[in-house]
């Protein structure tokens, strides 16, 4: 296990009825409130008439920026950042998936900043300190309710890049599993395969003797592939959709990855699929997942092989451990493809004729990955793979 300094000061809120809450622990960082969210979905659902009563009951001012897109934009950010400026606003209620959680995330540290929010995406400055925010989350898919993390995309360069900065933990966030309830079967599929390749990426790593992390990064595994059969079956039962939602803020909250050197180069790839694209990254991460694991395998076989064993019972019987962990590979992106996720990049419309320009745009800021180094050539075969 190597060295790590653990800290999450996120307040969370867990349960049925804890939306309602919302206007009282607001009040308590201020009177003007910047609301974020997507698109149409918390109006027609009444989430969006729910959130605004208990704001004015609490005889709060309520600014509004809405029209986020999955894939969160640049230009959003500036929007927020603008609207924060000039209202001096006290505190961002972020409602709605990662997409506005991330984009207010970066809103809240522009507010201290007087230049462009994209210098923090391109690591040109750091931030300093963050405004208050609070979230409401309606999809379990990126963890970004408690955790440091936001991925934001640029048009005019179609880059799509991460951040990770300990100053962007949200100040505290309401998962009420009633809030997704309504979320359709294809964006609830794309959540789940989100939530996997989180754990995933943190579980496949180089390091020695972990098995704490092991252990506790195969029980989320283990709790989604059990519990998404019973969701995907009845999309309103409560207790699946509060498994997935919990299991999805455990599988990125940082304490499975305390201690490991996660590998992380799946999302490298996968974003320059949703930049270009514009694919949700759920379903990128499905497609391309199951080809890194292949690419890899040599080098840790005997993960996957533990990963066989434990998480998916496949028994040894004088398997080697490469022989053990492809059959674990291919029982992954079977079950990916059992649940309705895509598994190869033609079913979701990309051909061969930009996969050059994306594997260079992904290493252009250095090589992917822990378990291996993976340059231009490297992800190009895993695109070619995912044909």
């Amino acid at each position: 296990m190597i060295n790590f300094e653990f800290h999450n000061p996120t307040k969370v809120f867990f349960g049925k009825g804890e939306t309602d809450r919302i206007g009282k622990e607001i009040k308590k960082y201020g009177k003007k409130v910047l609301l974020t969210y997507g698109g149409k979905s918390i109006k027609q659902n009444g989430l969006y008439d729910r959130v605004m009563k208990r704001l004015q009951e609490n005889d709060l001012q309520v600014f509004e920026l809405g029209g986020i897109q999955p894939n969160p934009r640049i230009t959003s950010v500036r929007q927020g950042v603008e609207i924060c400026k000039k209202e001096k606003i006290d505190i961002i209620l972020a409602v709605g998936g990662g997409s506005v959680l991330d984009a207010s995330k970066i809103m809240g540290i522009g507010v201290y900043y007087d230049g462009d929010p994209w210098d923090f995406m391109i690591k040109k400055v750091k931030s300093e300190r963050m405004h208050p925010l609070a979230t409401i989350i309606t999809l379990a898919a990126t963890g970004s309710e408690m955790n440091h993390n936001a991925v934001i995309t640029n048009d005019e360069t179609e880059e799509k890049l991460g951040l990770e900065d300990p100053s962007t933990f949200p100040t505290f966030s309401i998962l009420d599993p009633e809030n997704t309830m309504t979320v359709p079967r294809d964006q609830t599929v794309n959540g789940i395969a989100d939530i996997l390749a989180h754990v995933f990426e943190q579980y496949f790593n180089p390091t020695k003797e972990a098995p704490l992390q092991d252990r506790m990064a195969e029980s989320i595994i283990q709790t989604v592939v059990e519990t998404t059969p019973l969701l995907l079956k009845n999309l309103h039962d409560y207790d699946a959709r509060a498994t997935i939602m919990w299991c999805g803020t455990m599988a990125l909250n940082h304490l499975i990855g305390s201690g490991v050197d996660g590998d992380w180069s799946t999302h490298g790839i996968q974003h320059e699929l949703s930049a270009i694209y514009d694919i949700p990254h759920g379903a990128g991460l499905a497609i391309i997942f199951p080809q890194w694991m292949k690419y890899v395998l040599d080098l840790i076989p005997e993960k996957f092989a533990q990963f066989g064993e434990r998480v998916w019972n496949i028994p040894r019987n004088g398997k080697s451990d490469s022989e053990l962990g492809l059959a674990a590979i291919e029982r992954t992106k079977n079950w990916f493809q059992g649940i309705g996720a895509p598994v190869s990049l033609k079913e979701v419309g990309i051909g061969s004729d930009r996969l050059e320009e994306m594997a260079a745009k992904a290493v252009s800021r250095g090589p992917l990955g822990s378990v291996k180094k993976l340059n231009k050539e490297d992800v190009l075969a895993i695109y070619k793979m995912s044909l």
